[in-house]
């Protein structure tokens, strides 16, 4: 879990201020893990902290340092004692409130604020260390409170994924990754029309009567999923994207299928090599093929595509100029 600095200015653009309560800590059985946060408007809020009676103490204390234009609080509460609840443990709860003069201040890696009333003035030696190792070797630890102060990973720009397709699967899968965090989601179809009158917030709908046209309009790292009404587009984007370069391609489909799409993609002059960086069929085949359970079995191979990549990418300083160019499993 991190900071997501893209959803959290959002947020202060539609809405004005917004205080953004975050699980400090966690001591025994708790409804959410360290890190786990949520945004509080005036009249609404996004995300949950869980626990029911402890998240509607905590919307009504962040609307309240709304009304009074505070900056921060912080809170433990044992979750039997004090709230009532089953859970038995405690929790600390860190509150902020950010405006566009405070994200000013969100920087990239690991991002250190004073959390509580005692916390020394600067970052302890502990917590700078957390930050020098996190800029070293480009990860992102977990959230934690050290001496008073919440250190906490910022999220990196989102791993772009293009939909290909708003037919039944299409829809399905968006409406599965729409919800994750750090996902950028492009849907692209034949027309307008094609897609449902409401898109998933945060989804870019693009119509393009020319869609293999639009493969050029892909960042080269992109995860492409292919799954048009049409086996005739459907080859024509492979054939496109091919040229373009993705992190990973997956296409809907039958082994039959793509056994013919290998033998035409060689005669279209792409090597074998190449062609075989496109995985076909996706899904999980034990699922099943209702369009539901296509999608969540895709979305497990994304995800898990993308997290191999992540967690075997080189530190900053020893990277190369280029991506491995290795597809995920999607």
């Amino acid at each position: 879990m991190s900071l997501d600095r893209t959803a959290l200015a959002q947020a202060v653009a539609r809405h004005g201020a917004v205080v953004r309560i975050v699980v400090a800590e966690v001591q025994g059985s708790a409804p959410r893990d360290t890190g786990t946060s949520m945004l509080v408007w005036a009249d609404g809020e996004d995300g949950t902290i869980g626990g029911g009676t402890l998240e509607y103490d905590a919307t009504a204390a962040a609307r309240d340092m709304l009304a009074r234009g505070e900056a921060r609080r912080f809170r433990t509460a044992l979750l039997g004692p004090d709230l009532g609840q089953c859970c038995g443990g405690a929790v600390a709860l860190l509150y902020e409130r950010w405006d566009s003069a405070a994200l000013a201040g969100i920087g990239d890696g690991l991002h250190l604020r004073a959390a509580t009333e005692t916390a020394p003035a600067t970052p302890p030696l502990a917590a700078e260390r957390l930050r020098a190792q996190a800029r070293h070797s480009g990860a992102r630890p977990d959230p934690r409170l050290i001496d008073g102060w919440f250190a906490e990973p910022v999220t990196g720009p989102a791993t772009p994924v293009w939909i290909w397709g708003a037919g039944h699967v299409g829809r399905a899968l968006v409406a599965t990754l729409a919800t994750l965090p750090d996902l950028s989601l492009t849907w692209v179809d034949t027309a307008p029309e094609r897609f449902p009158d409401t898109i998933p917030a945060g989804v870019t709908a693009l119509p393009a009567p020319e869609i293999a046209t639009a493969a050029r309009l892909a960042p080269p790292g992109a995860h492409h999923l292919v799954l048009t009404f049409s086996h005739a587009l459907d080859f024509a984007l492979c054939d496109a994207l091919l040229h373009h370069g993705f992190a990973s391609l997956g296409l809907i489909g039958s082994a039959t299928k793509w056994a013919r799409f290998r033998t035409r993609l060689r005669q279209a002059g792409h090597g074998d090599a190449a062609i075989g960086r496109i995985q076909c069929p996706i899904g999980v085949k034990a699922l099943g093929k209702h369009p539901q359970a296509i999608a969540v079995g895709v979305a497990y191979g994304l995800l898990m595509g993308v997290a191999k990549k992540e967690a075997t990418r080189p530190a900053p300083h020893e990277q190369g100029d280029g991506d491995d160019g290795r597809a995920a499993d999607a």
